[in-house]
């Protein structure tokens, strides 16, 4: 976890679209190393793992029908502010995975700022750049 902040942090000297793409990158890196298994790799709900759950795997790639990301929505559901049913829920909870010592603010299309972690901030970035 150490790099992936020191990684981000270092982005902080860079232009701000350089920032963004950066953030972006760390994303997918992120999304393919813990997320790609359930959701494939195009986030389309097609991973190797998805025919051995009893779920389905939500097309990550349609979170925003409507153009209207749901920023709050993706990084509760991702860190665990979305509330568990008793026996849990469809998604594991990753917050611990993906704590991190700095912090992110996101905004929403509103401008309210959300606080979270830089690679829970990242794996939103990437999300929101495959939307389709």
């Amino acid at each position: 976890m150490r790099f992936i902040v020191l990684a981000l942090a270092a982005c902080l000297t860079m232009p701000a679209a350089a920032q963004e793409a950066a953030l972006v990158a760390e994303g997918e890196r992120l999304f393919m190393d813990f997320c790609a298994a359930c959701h494939g790799t195009g986030a389309q709900g097609d991973g190797p793992m998805q025919e051995v759950l009893a779920v389905d795997v939500p097309d990550l790639t349609a979170l925003a029908p409507d153009g209207s990301f749901p920023h709050f929505e993706i990084i509760a559901k991702i860190d665990g502010r979305d509330p568990l049913v008793s026996h849990g829920s469809a998604m594991p909870v990753w917050g611990d995975v993906f704590e991190g010592v700095e912090a992110a603010f996101v905004r929403t299309e509103a401008g309210q700022p959300i606080v979270t972690s830089l690679p829970i901030a990242a794996l939103v970035a990437w999300l929101e750049s495959v939307q389709g």
